[in-house]
């Protein structure tokens, strides 16, 4: 009987399973490294986009404050704006009501009669002054009476005095103020 040794036939076997074995492991290894490589850099990439996006919001912020710093700015100039304009009207509207009143009162204001005091309340006017006679303080009534400024034109007070040894008469009226007429 033929004996045959097959020791080295198992033997080669097994170095060759081994080496595939140590191959599938290696390539394993490397397949498994190179899908971690693979996604790192697709997480760096998303990273930067990332980090991109936040820098252009970031710059997008920056002009957005300087323009909401600008309309800030806008608005308190128009806040002031608004406000000269609301004094320059009040003074407009009071500079019709008094300016035409005197000038109302200076066209009553007969020859030989003088004017001494005037003082305004808020919806009455005292006038105080020196006459030569009743008959110019009666006409200085009628006059402010129909004046469209003045209304209740009463007299207070008329006595006589002697200025620089001239006879007068010294007189104070009071009437109501009438809303000036557009």
């Amino acid at each position: 009987m033929i004996r045959i040794n097959l020791l080295p036939v198992r033997a080669a076997k097994k170095k060759e399973t081994a080496k595939q074995q140590l191959s599938i492991l290696g390539l394993s290894i490397v397949g498994v490294l190179l899908i971690f490589a693979v996604l790192y850099l697709t997480m760096l990439a998303k990273i930067s986009t990332a980090k991109d996006e936040i820098s252009r919001a970031d710059s997008e912020l920056q002009q957005l404050k300087t323009k909401i710093g600008e309309i800030n700015n806008i608005k308190k100039l128009k806040d002031d704006v608004q406000k000269k304009l609301d004094v320059l009207n009040r003074l407009r509207k009071g500079k019709t009501g008094p300016a035409l009143r005197l000038a109302a009162l200076s066209d009553a204001v007969p020859e030989k009669l003088w004017l001494t005091s005037y003082s305004e309340g808020e919806d009455s006017v005292k006038l105080g002054g020196i006459a030569f006679s009743e008959e110019l303080i009666a006409t200085f009534m009628r006059n402010l009476e129909a004046s469209e400024h003045y209304a209740g034109v009463e007299l207070i007070v008329s006595e006589q005095v002697e200025i620089a040894g001239v006879k007068g008469k010294k007189f104070e009226i009071t009437c109501k103020l009438e809303p000036p007429k557009k």
